[in-house]
């Protein structure tokens, strides 16, 4: 187990905001994670990739971290495949390690950055797929007492970018394993229209499973900036979900608004397309700003404090409130 004081979180957050916290513990296992549940006391800050995180402040408390390792296939048959992989390995490199394999669920999750224990918390999605899709169970210690416990998925309530993880169970657990469920049938999901575009684009009728992960990596990069060249935690807001009767008032004024189905209603609206619409895409602040490819990425020019990047999400909110009458929500966990 590493302990530090004083510790900078600089390596710590995609953004590359330089807070410091008053105290840094990681644990490799999960015997040093129940002692570092016993040792826990208020305030502490848990983390995973720091791709979901935004400090606006030294943290007067302790951060801690996962680096649990390791991936090891706990059974396998003729139509599935149950995996599982320590907290603190890097989601990407999992995703490849499947495609690899033979083992098939995740290709559309492709390049999300961030760590495996926090895939579980966060319920990461894009191009039509969320993890929770796949989630088996998660191993665990409990904080109040460090009880080694295992969490079914279907417990979890998971929903778009939602978990109990995030509410009724935020700073409970310290999360050690997440074991997820894959096919040994590749089943493309290639329904959500800018796959469909890139593959055209590409010349591929019907993709390998790593021809649809390269396709996914391909319009990712070309939507989102590096964080190493410029801060970000990536999608910064969630897509707004809106009642029929709201959209339909909208599209009455926005006949090209784009949408997506969620039930009778219900429909779900890119907060990118709003933030677009009211002008933000590209512009700076300061030393933070908009991308100029992704209206829904704020980015630190360079040298941005957190504040900063909060006052201009702030601004954001106000003018789509003004325009379009919805409320966007960050996406990003604000410290």
């Amino acid at each position: 187990m590493k302990i530090y004081e004083n510790y900078s979180l600089l390596s710590h957050n995609t953004f590359g905001i330089d807070a410091k916290c008053k105290q840094y513990v990681e644990y490799e296992n999960t015997s040093e994670a129940q002692e570092v549940a016993r040792q826990l006391s208020e305030p502490f800050l848990i983390i995973g990739g720091g791709s979901n995180l935004l400090l606006t402040r030294d943290y007067e408390g302790t951060v801690v971290h996962a680096a649990v390792k390791g991936i090891e296939v706990m059974e396998d048959n003729d139509q599935t495949v149950l995996v599982r992989i320590g907290s603190g390995e890097e989601w990407d490199h999992c995703v490849d390690c499947f495609v690899e394999k033979g083992w098939y669920g995740a290709e559309n999750l492709s390049l999300i950055p961030g760590d495996v224990g926090a895939s579980a918390v966060q319920n990461i999605g894009a191009y039509g797929a969320e993890v929770c899709e796949l989630i088996e169970t998660i191993e665990a210690v409990r904080i109040s007492d460090g009880q080694a416990v295992k969490i079914n998925g279907n417990e979890c309530s998971y929903g778009y970018r939602q978990s109990k993880f995030k509410n009724e169970w935020k700073n409970k657990y310290l999360i050690t394993h997440v074991t997820y469920r894959l096919s040994h049938t590749f089943h493309p999901n290639i329904g959500y229209a800018g796959i469909q575009a890139e593959l055209q684009q590409r010349g591929i009728e019907r993709p390998t499973p790593q021809q649809l992960r390269d396709c996914i990596i391909g319009i990712r990069k070309e939507k989102l900036p590096d964080h190493h060249v410029e801060g970000n935690a990536g999608s910064f807001f969630m897509n707004p979900v809106v009642s029929r009767a709201k959209f339909d008032e909208l599209l009455q004024r926005y006949p090209q608004i784009p949408h997506y189905h969620i039930d009778e209603q219900h429909e779900k609206i890119p907060a990118g397309w709003l933030i677009d619409q009211c002008g933000w895409k590209g512009r700076t602040v300061g030393r933070a700003g908009v991308h100029h490819r992704q209206a829904l990425v704020l980015v630190n020019r360079g040298g941005a404090t957190g504040q900063e990047i909060v006052d201009l999400c702030v601004d954001i909110q106000k003018d789509v409130k003004e325009q379009f009458g919805i409320d966007i929500h960050p996406e990003v966990n604000i410290i």
